[in-house]
Order: structure tokens, then sequence, then C-alpha cells
């Protein structure tokens, strides 16, 4: 009875699957994304999060965003904490601009609930078609190099430098060391197709920090952590400062793109799209992650979103939201695993005062990696659109900005188009926000 009610609500039959291939599908989307449950922490962490608290919020955000998903819109794409959105908010909007991160949480969950409402009546959409396809490829690569240079600097492959900002670490130091032994173990798995190559990696360097004495066992398994440190402390009246609008819109924007862009990827793999390209219950779909990254900032966590890890699990068989309870089922039973969390996370001290994190370090410059592929799909040869993606990619990375990597995207795009005479091409979202940008600097100079 119970397999009879699962097969009809899920409508296996229609969608050519089975349970097995499901449960495969979401065993595999699961091993492939698991590796956001050791670096989140250590990003919320870096922003003043208590990282066993982040680690339960990362886990219970994660799993009732990708329940939600499997039970609203049938899909199997699960989500999680956004890699980039992350960083965002730790290191710009906390760090760099020096708000709290319950204001930052307070700003996340305003961008959900606007989520929320544009999805519901369908606006969010047509908003994604604002932006130009080149500006949304430039941010995903700046924002994957900013990524990676994260990695760098936490692995010590890379290190201030007074005369040249930045410069080569010390590679034979045993941190260092084993950064690049965890990097060289994800590249070599990822190169044979090895789907939980990430994951692995981190394994791998975890085993040889302990034997080396860079990390400390402390256990395995242990009942959950305390989530109350960020249950439900973000400061949404802080978040509603005036100051704070750009940063909303931020998180918005990136969603928008994170979302749409990894369903359709998603669908595409599982041949869930129409003919002429739309993607049946796409309302639902983006209501279900309007809602997770909602309940992301209740429990404690940045923007929860569609993850393009879930492209593996569909190529194991996965083609419903049977999938998506078996990783929400996943990512529940993770919690019992903090005291990896505090090994993987905790991170060696190097130096005076310098802390590296060379066991999670590697999985970020792999991440970036990732990301960086979308150069191929700028049009480089129209110097209109490259010239404003090339500096949308660089400024990204070398101020530690997406910010203000989408500000001089924004501008120059506007700004070079007009000179083309090609100003009409240029969307009012567009050019408002490049005037907003603009007045900003002008502000900041004074």
């Amino acid at each position: 009875m119970a397999i009879s009610l699962i097969t009809r609500f899920f409508k296996l039959a229609e969608n050519d699957t089975t349970i097995q291939r499901e449960i495969s599908g979401g065993i595999t989307t699961f091993m492939t994304m698991a590796y956001i449950i050791f670096v989140q922490p250590v990003v919320m962490n870096a922003a003043g999060i208590d990282l066993e608290a982040a680690m339960v919020a990362t886990c219970v955000s994660s799993a009732l965003a990708t329940f939600i998903m499997g039970l609203v819109a049938n899909y199997p794409v699960a989500l999680a904490p956004a890699m980039g959105h992350n960083f965002f908010f730790t290191y710009t909007v906390v760090l760099t601009l020096g708000y709290s991160w319950q204001q930052a949480l307070g700003a996340v969950f305003i961008s959900g609930v606007l989520f929320v409402l544009l999805s519901g009546v369908g606006l969010r959409e047509r908003l994604l078609n604002e932006v130009p396809a080149t500006l949304k490829h430039a941010i995903a690569v700046g924002i994957g190099l900013l990524i990676a240079v994260v990695g760098l600097e936490w692995s010590g492959i890379v290190v201030a430098n007074p005369g040249t900002l930045v410069g080569m670490g010390k590679l034979n130091a045993p941190p260092v060391l084993l950064s690049l032994f965890g990097l060289t173990v994800m590249a070599i798995l990822l190169a044979l197709g090895v789907r939980a190559a990430v994951l692995v990696g981190i394994g791998a360097t975890l085993i040889v920090a302990l034997f080396t004495g860079m990390a400390r066992f402390e256990g395995v398994v242990s009942g959950v952590p305390s989530i109350a440190p960020s249950l439900l402390k973000l400061d949404i009246l802080g978040a509603l400062q005036a100051g704070m609008v750009p940063i909303i819109f931020i998180f918005f924007f990136l969603a928008l793109f994170d979302t749409v862009g990894t369903l359709i990827g998603v669908s595409q793999e599982a041949g869930l799209l129409r003919a002429d390209g739309t993607l049946p219950r796409a309302r639902e779909a983006l209501l279900s992650d309007a809602t997770g990254t909602s309940l992301g900032a209740l429990l404690g966590t940045s923007t929860v979103t569609s993850y393009i890890e879930s492209a593996a699990g569909v190529s194991a068989g996965a083609r419903t939201g049977l999938a998506n309870m078996v990783t929400g089922l996943l990512l529940l039973l993770s919690m019992f695993f903090a005291p990896l969390v505090r090994m993987i996370g905790g991170g060696v001290q190097y130096g005076q005062g310098l802390r590296l994190y060379p066991i999670v370090a590697p999985a970020l410059i792999i991440v970036g990696c990732f990301m960086i592929k979308n150069v191929r799909r700028i049009a480089w040869d129209d110097f209109g659109e490259s010239i404003p993606a090339f500096l949308t990619i660089m400024i990204m990375p070398l101020t530690f900005s997406i910010t203000e990597g989408i500000a001089f995207g924004f501008i120059s795009y506007t700004l070079l188009k007009a000179v083309q005479g090609k100003i009409r091409q240029v969307p009012v979202l567009i050019s408002v926000f490049a005037l907003l940008f603009i007045v900003r600097y002008v502000f900041l100079l004074k």
C-alpha cells in the first residue's frame, strides 16, 4: 500500500522511473553536494555565527527546502546554502561593509520574502530576462574567481605581499602541503569521473591531517548541537535601513540567476523541458526555492538555493521529487556528525596571527573551477559586451566584493551601449541600477 501511494504521488510511471532509481539518484546528489555541510559553517563562522549552530542550520534548512521542492514541484533538485552567496554575506556585507551578521540574515530573509511574492505572481521569471546574458555569465565567473582566491588564501598557497598585493606562500609549510595534497586528490578524482570527488578529497585530507597532528581527533558521531546561537537571531528592522537596500537587491539578484540557471540545467539533463523550452511547474519550483531562502535566514544561514550538483543525481536515474526525500533525509542525518565539522573547520594556526583552513580550502579552489566555465559563453568579439564582462570578472576577486563587480559591470555596460548607439538594448533595470551605483560612488568619494 505504501509503495503504491509513493508511486502514484510522485508519478514514477509517468516519469519512466522506479523507487530504486530514485533512491540511487538521491544518494548520488547528496554525495556530490555534501561538501557544503563542512564548508558553510566555516564561512558563516568567519562572519561571527557559531560554527556548530551554522552546521545545524545548514543541514535543517537544506533538508526542509529539498523536501519542499520534491513535494510541491516533484523535481529531483536539491537545495542548500549557495556558494558565492555565503561569501557575499560574510566578506562583503559583514567584514567589508561592517553590518552585523544578524542584519545580513535580515536582508536574506527580506529577499526570500520578495522571492515568495514575486514567484507567486510570475514576475520572477520575467525579471530574470532583464539582465543581459553576458552579465549573468560574468557574474558567475567573477564569484567563482572570488571563491577560488579565498581558497588559495585559506590554503596558504597565496599570501599577502606588500610590493605586489599578493604573492606565493611557502609551499613547503605543512598546512600548505596538506592543502596541495587535498587539491591533488580532488583533481585526480574529478579527472577520473568520480562524482563525490570533493567530499572524498575532504575526507582524505582530514585523515592526513589527523596523522600529521594538524587536526585533533574529536570523534565522529555525537548528539545534535544546539541551533540556539543562530535560531531567529536575524535583525529584520536593522536590514530595512537605506544602506541595506542594494544588499537586499544583490541577494535577490544572485539567487534569481542561480535558481533559474540550475533548474534549466538539471531539467535539460533529466529531459523535463517541454519542446518549446519551457519548464513545467516552474512557478512551484521557484516558490520552493524562495521558501528555502526564508527558512534558512530564520534558522541562521545565508541564501538557500537550487544546487547544480543535482544533475549528478539525475544522471544516476533520479526523475522525481522522491529522490529529494532521500537527499533530504541524509542531510538531516548529517547533523549527528558535528565532531567532523569541528575537525574539518577548526583550522590550523600558522605564523603570527594567521589561521589557515587546509582541509576546506581545496574544495573552494575546485568550486571556483566549476564556476569559471561560464566564461566561454561571453561574446568576447563585441567590446560592448566583453569589456563589462571583463570588469565584472576582475573587480570581484580583486576587491573581495561581489557588489563592486556588479556595479562596474552595470555601469560600463550602460555606457558602452550608449556610445554604440544601442541604448535601447539596455534593460531599464540595468540603467536604473547603473545610475544608483554611480550616485553611490559619488557619495563614497566625498
